[in-house]
């Protein structure tokens, strides 16, 4: 299959076909972080997070809590 092109915060990013939000966040290294996901205005709910496929030019942004003080 061939790869699909999503925009994540303003940079384009090339995915395999059918990949979900969940396989983007293990992707970026974020899978088990607390993170907010808005597809094309969007948010995404957590629990849909393994259910929500990407599409070649869906547009993503990807906000994700740091810790500190």
């Amino acid at each position: 299959m061939n790869p699909i092109r999503i925009r994540l915060n303003g940079r384009d990013l090339d995915l395999p076909a059918e990949s979900t939000v969940a396989d983007l966040l293990r992707l970026q290294g974020l899978a088990e972080r607390r993170v907010a996901i808005e597809c094309n205005r969007e948010i995404v709910p957590k629990s849909q997070h393994p259910h929500h496929v990407l599409l070649d030019g869906d547009q993503l942004e990807l906000v994700h809590a740091l810790g500190g003080g």
